[in-house]
């Protein structure tokens, strides 16, 4: 009997102990008891009663991503593509998610599908083409609406491939490699164009910079020549005033030394000699002189002689 009380005991402790649980973080747990729901465990130590409660579902908390295959969609303007999307969610109520849709992640593919079609087909090719952030808004605008009755928040969807039809796809890249082509024409071109316009500055601004110089060098010598003709006129004045004032200081001092009638006369015959060494033939006399015998006679002799 004691063998049997502590098997006993033994069975009932291991029977509490599978019966407690402890939840992790981002996780949440939905405990149904007798078959319903009876509350949701959030993180920490919990106990449920033996034979009676029951976890029935683990629910992440965590943000989920769910790449889905390519989704056949026609455009407005008849073009069917092949676009795959990527959804990015997370579980806001353990409960809807667990009571709300039967599989959740197989719903969010059809409603993707679904309202991806919708929009594309609201859009001509080369609008899809060109719009993917546009698409993106709306799908998850779409997907949130509609999945918060699953107790799911869609945050984000991005189109991950936007597969247009092979013919499509190939008048696409001969457009993009006529683009490519037509871009590095104008590119050479523009190149060229700035290149003559830097040689055609180049050599304008080098006639200019002649030009300048040589201006500049017919002001300097313009200048070199005034101030040398400023120069010798100044010479050719100083030595007229030189001149003047050697013959104004001479008169003073003949007039400040009184001389005599002989002197004055000898003074007068100085100057008629100064006046035979010019080119003149013939030299006139004035009468006073002439009464001076001797000195005329000299001064006729002087003329001959010239």
């Amino acid at each position: 009997m004691a063998v049997g009380a502590i098997a006993f005991i033994v069975v009932i402790l291991l029977i509490l102990v599978s019966n407690i649980r402890v939840v992790p973080q981002a996780e949440e747990y939905i405990l149904e008891r007798l078959g319903g729901y009876q509350e949701t465990w959030g993180v920490g130590l919990h106990f449920k009663i033996p034979f009676i409660d029951r976890v029935a579902k683990k629910v992440p908390r965590k943000e989920q991503v769910v790449d889905f295959p390519p989704q056949p969609v026609i455009t407005r303007d008849n073009v069917t593509m092949r676009i795959d999307t990527v959804v990015f969610f997370q579980i806001t109520d353990a409960k809807l998610f667990t009571y709300g849709v039967e599989n959740p992640i197989a719903a969010i593919e059809n409603l993707t599908a679904t309202t991806l079609r919708n929009i594309i087909g609201e859009m001509e090719l080369d609008q899809t083409l060109t719009s993917r952030e546009t698409i993106n808004t709306k799908m998850r605008a779409s997907l949130d609406e509609a999945t918060d009755q699953w107790g799911i928040k869609v945050n984000r969807v991005e189109l991950k491939n936007i597969i247009p039809p092979a013919t499509i796809q190939e008048a696409m890249e001969k457009q993009m490699k006529a683009d490519r082509e037509r871009r590095e024409a104008i590119l050479r071109a523009e190149g060229e164009k700035k290149s003559t316009i830097l040689v055609a500055e180049g050599r304008k601004q080098e006639q200019i910079l002649e030009a300048e110089a040589e201006k500049q060098a017919a002001i300097l010598r313009a200048e070199a020549k005034k101030e040398a003709m400023i120069r010798e006129a100044e010479g050719q004045a100083e030595a007229i005033l030189k001149v003047q004032q050697a013959n104004a200081d001479g008169i003073r001092f003949l007039k400040e030394a009184a001389p005599s009638q002989a002197v004055l006369q000898l003074k007068s015959l100085e100057a008629f000699e100064h006046a035979a060494d010019g080119q003149a033939t013939k030299i006139i006399i004035p009468s006073e002189i002439q009464s001076i015998a001797g000195l005329a006679k000299s001064v006729v002799e002087i003329g001959k002689d010239k």
